[in-house]
């Protein structure tokens, strides 16, 4: 059978190949990590309690920690749980582990291509189906989110499970099962991401909606238990309190709702616009909106969940990524109904022909940068060159030509050195006399930037006067372009120095 053959009579296999391939692009070569949350707030938690600490405070045995941090232990849990593993097995190497974890992640987004797929087909045809897939395969994000330990992109397969469960129920016995597993499995997504209570609801709402009363209790039966034995008895057992970290979630967030990103109530659109790139993304949110109240059960939770973000004042663009795949099914969904039932686009199919050509053009231009970003190259390289030493307890950053430093991934260094900064309210002259205590004087010093190199050299070498050159760790390419558009990105050059009294030999590497 030709490919053009199984493409048109059997698609969903060829869409799966695609994105495996892609994901697993990303997952050779997409290092690094995209924002803070999705290292610092998952890894570096995870490898630091599987090595016997816990370096964010996040546990109440530890001291300095001050209660709850409104952080769920469940996702961090399981990477600690990986990772004890590792330790015990020896896999020791840093870089190897977030290959494994990159690949673990992208084998368990396929879940949302493929029931998105499903799901399309259900809702429409095979023709709506076969494009819904290829989007959700190889949409020049898709690949790139997909290995990244973003809580938001991990909820979705457990949602886009529970929706599936639902929409299949007409052909199944034991319904009542059925929609107490969906809820279930529903409710594993909350301890993942929290916001997604917001489109558990909405498919709660959906079933009264559609008067299923029973079954929407039933789905909600289940949804709270999920609920309850994880995050609650996770909760329990670590706080001796039910729902403490969530408790704390919410307040925080209430109280630091303008500390962070804002922006207008219209900010999501627009990001929704430019990401699933027009004028095809105008086609997807139009088609979103038609025959909403026949796909209620998707159409109500997906815009719930935009609707409250877009309401929200912290808006940071990751948060709306959880609802992509629903927008981008019922979107297919729609436009092929318009497409079907509209004069003007019977008589225009190579207008629309010449918009998906553009479309995929685009797309392709930017996936192969995108899927291959080495993202915070330069810091996570610096780490990862310290690892081959052993026993560093003290690495001073140096970035006196700005006032604060770019917290560096500890991770990669296989060690948890205590890191000294310095800034320009905080210069090398205010460093304490190590003479005094010898084994505390920093083992290595990182200098952000070649700006004044040799003048902040020759200050902290009135106090550390074995400082050699040891390497330099460049950003990659995309994080060039990214501090070019925007300063703020600080991707920027490190070089690193050895401290001799510690490690006469270096160990050079080209990065």
């Amino acid at each position: 059978m030709t490919i053009r053959l199984r493409w048109a009579e059997n698609p969903l296999p060829l869409i799966l190949w695609m994105a495996i391939f892609a994901r697993l692009v990303s997952v050779i070569f997409a290092k690094g990590w995209g924002m803070l949350d999705d290292h610092f707030l998952v890894i570096e938690v995870a490898q630091s309690w599987a090595d016997g600490g816990d370096v964010s405070l996040w546990l109440p045995w530890t001291a300095g920690n001050e209660g709850p941090t409104g952080h769920s232990f469940f996702y961090a849990g399981l990477h600690y749980l990986l990772f004890s593993f590792m330790n015990i097995i020896g896999f020791d190497s840093p870089q190897w582990r977030m290959f494994v974890i990159r690949l673990i992640h992208g084998a368990f987004s396929l879940i949302t291509v493929y029931l998105g797929y499903k799901i399309a087909n259900q809702l429409s045809d095979k023709k709506t189906a076969r494009m819904t897939g290829l989007l959700l395969a190889v949409s020049w994000f898709m690949p790139w989110l997909s290995v990244r330990n973003l809580v938001e992109v991990v909820a979705t397969p457990f949602l886009m499970i529970g929706t599936w469960m639902i929409l299949k129920t007409e052909e199944k016995k034991n319904l009542w099962k059925t929609f107490l597993l969906a809820g279930f499995i529903v409710g594993i997504a909350f301890s993942v991401r929290f916001q997604t209570i917001i489109y558990g609801g909405g498919m709660g709402l959906a079933l009264l909606f559609y008067k299923k009363f029973k079954e929407g209790i039933v789905f909600g039966a289940g949804y709270f238990v999920a609920v309850i034995l994880i995050q609650g008895g996770i909760d329990f057992i670590v706080w001796q309190q039910p729902f403490a970290e969530l408790t704390e979630y919410v307040r925080y967030n209430l109280e630091n709702a303008y500390n962070y990103i804002t922006g207008g109530w219209y900010n999501y659109l627009l990001l929704l616009l430019g990401v699933m790139i027009p004028p095809v993304s105008i086609f997807l949110l139009i088609g979103f909106f038609v025959n909403w109240r026949k796909h209620l059960l998707i159409f109500l939770p997906t815009f719930l969940f935009l609707a409250f973000h877009s309401y929200f004042p912290n808006k940071q663009e990751r948060f709306i990524f959880t609802i992509v795949p629903f927008i981008i099914i019922l979107g297919m969904v729609g436009w092929n109904f318009i497409l079907n039932n509209s004069g003007f686009w019977k008589k225009n199919l190579k207008l629309n022909t010449g918009i998906w050509i553009f479309f995929w053009t685009l797309n392709i231009i930017l996936l192969i940068p995108v899927s291959t970003m080495y993202s915070k190259r330069a810091r996570v390289e610096a780490m990862t060159h310290l690892s081959h030493y052993k026993n560093i307890t003290l690495i001073i950053i140096e970035n006196t030509n700005e006032i604060g430093v770019d917290i560096v991934p500890k991770f990669y260094s296989a060690q948890w050195p205590k890191v000294y900064e310095l800034t320009k309210s905080k210069p090398a002259g205010l460093l304490p006399d190590f003479t005094i205590n010898p084994e505390l004087e920093p083992r290595f010093v990182l200098f952000y930037r070649e700006d004044n190199l040799e003048k902040r050299l020759t200050e902290v070498k009135k106090i550390i006067p074995g400082l050699v050159p040891e390497t330099v760790a460049l950003p990659s390419f995309v994080d060039r372009v990214m501090h070019w558009l925007n300063p703020n990105n600080k991707n920027e050059t490190i070089y690193i120095y050895r401290n001799t009294k510690f490690f006469p030999e270096g160990k050079n590497r080209n990065f």
